[in-house]
């Protein structure tokens, strides 16, 4: 058994400007198609699996709500109208305030119907989705926490983009891998249950796929894919974004969310070793929500599951200890992500800006929290300037750190370094003149006028003990 403790690992914080944040679900299911969608400038080339077999099940649980998969220059045409990608224009079904999107989870609006829950997420110039199968009627929608699909959907989607994300930026290597795709997903999900989400564990050819003879052991789980053999050894680290938005406005309120992820390699010998790891909060540490668990956790505390950040009503928070007991995979995985609140944004900012004619006069004010340990990995502060032309006079100030002008002259970069100043406070002032406009520079529907943000990100790492 292990126990270890909660790190803050990476920050990102904005002023000024308003996003949405994400939920996270638990759940274990069936898919009735897995998509991926390559999108080049005006050229989209999709990579789809269908599982008839889930189809029918579909067909049999949803009764008279069931809406069918369309063919996939359909579903693509609106998928992509759904992520905004193809219409950014208001459109009030899709826009309107009352319908706000906490999740990756979307309703696809087709000629058949809304097709939902779709799981969709873009990374790069790449659309991952997917369509897991609700087995009651889809009218009324059922909560997503009932839904056993969801986080399983995730899982194999996560599974995907982390076999493919490292080779975006080589267009050869990138088509091989996506050509794979096809007889990858054939091994890590056959029938449309997910037997095995890190694609990079499998084969890409159908000669060493997995022997599940009568030889092998039978207490040994599809997704453990070969026995270790030495000293045993586990592997623990835990990744926490803290995605802040702070306004300095008394009538608007800051919000900040941190988003945890543990990440387990565990070298043990035997075909189903019993692992079991426990988090535990730090000192008045803020309690784990939204909980998503690799499906080798063999069994959970319902008030884990229970504890939710998308009701502002729900008070179930659960304080732990957090315990995972589960049987690992061969290699590394993601045991389980959540969110959390914490009581004080890591860095507290502040952004002033005025307009001048053609000149833009501002002010940045940045403080570290007394609490986050001063030792950064990086920090720097991007500051933006949209529906503007070039940057062509620069008088600036800093109190600490260095600022760049990017190449393209629409983007001031703050690098504050590795630490802040003994006083934790620093400052930025300056006077920026901009050219005529013209379409070769950034736009933005939001950023008009005095409307503009900061965009501060850094990173730290620490041991655990």
């Amino acid at each position: 058994k292990y126990s270890i403790l909660r790190r803050k690992c990476d920050f990102r914080l904005d002023f000024n400007r308003c996003t949405q944040r994400e939920g996270f679900f638990k759940s274990v299911n069936q898919k009735r198609a897995c998509l991926q969608l390559r999108r080049v400038s005006r050229v989209t080339r999709p990579q789809a699996r269908r599982y008839p077999t889930v189809e029918v099940r579909a067909k049999t649980f949803n009764g008279s709500t069931h809406v069918a998969v369309p063919d996939d220059s359909a579903f693509l045409k609106a998928l992509l109208f759904e992520l905004r990608l193809t219409d950014q224009n208001f459109v009030e079904y899709r826009d309107t305030c009352t319908r706000i999107n906490k999740a990756s989870v979307y309703a696809v609006r087709t000629e058949g119907g809304d097709l939902w829950p779709v799981l969709a997420f873009q990374k790069g110039n790449l659309i991952y989705a997917c369509l897991p199968l609700v087995e009651e009627a889809l009218k009324p929608q059922p909560p997503l926490l009932s839904i056993s699909g969801i986080s399983q959907g995730l899982d194999l989607l996560s599974g995907i983009l982390d076999f493919v994300s490292p080779s975006r930026k080589n267009e050869a290597e990138l088509n091989a891998k996506v050509g794979q795709l096809r007889n990858l997903l054939l091994q890590a999900c056959p029938l449309g249950t997910p037997l095995q989400t890190n694609l990079r564990s499998l084969n890409s050819s159908f000669d060493d796929i997995q022997d599940f003879s009568p030889n092998r052991d039978p207490k040994q789980p599809a997704w453990r894919t070969n026995t270790y053999k030495g000293k045993p050894h586990i592997t623990v680290s835990i990744a926490e974004k803290v995605k802040c938005m702070q306004y300095d406005k008394r009538d608007v309120v800051d919000m900040w969310q941190v988003y945890g992820t543990v990440t387990c390699k565990c070298d043990i010998e035997g075909a189903a070793p019993n692992v079991t790891l426990s988090l535990n909060l730090p000192t008045n540490g803020s309690p784990l929500q939204d909980f998503v668990v690799h499906h080798c956790v063999t069994s959970i505390d319902s008030a884990m599951l229970m504890s939710s950040s998308v009701d502002a009503l729900d008070d179930s928070a659960f304080s732990g200890p957090y315990k995972f007991p589960f049987i690992p995979p061969s290699d590394s995985f993601d045991l389980c992500s959540y969110t959390s609140q914490v009581p004080v944004p890591p860095i507290l900012g502040r952004y002033q800006l005025n307009e001048e004619g053609s000149q833009l006069k501002l002010a940045v004010n940045l403080k570290l929290h007394e609490s986050i340990k001063n030792a950064f990995e990086y920090c720097e502060a991007r500051i933006p300037f949209f529906n503007r032309g070039p940057i062509t006079h620069l008088e600036y100030k800093v109190s600490y750190g260095q600022l760049d002008l990017s190449r393209e002259k629409s983007l001031l970069v703050w690098v504050i370094g590795q630490k802040f100043p003994k006083s934790l406070e620093i400052s930025l002032t300056g006077t920026v003149t901009f050219g005529a406009t013209s379409e070769e520079h950034p736009t933005d529907i939001i950023c008009i006028g005095n409307t503009a943000y900061v965009k501060v990100s850094c990173s730290l790492c620490e041991k655990m003990p």
